[in-house]
């Protein structure tokens, strides 16, 4: 299964309630913090829900 990298760029001030749940949910509260996920079906619909606010890499 790949991996992939995902670091917050832009603040999740004056997100939407849900988007901020899901960045959350992530595992990302604060600006430029970075956590590695396992890819899957569940974890893509949540990155492309805040793609905006993602910097998201392949590893």
């Amino acid at each position: 299964m790949s991996k992939v990298k995902l670091t917050l760029v832009k603040s999740i001030a004056k997100r939407s309630p849900s988007q901020r749940a899901t960045l959350i949910a992530l595992g990302l509260g604060k600006t430029h913090s970075t956590v590695e996920k396992d890819r899957n079906p569940a974890i893509d619909g949540m990155i492309n829900k805040v793609a905006h606010v993602l910097k998201v890499e392949n590893i």
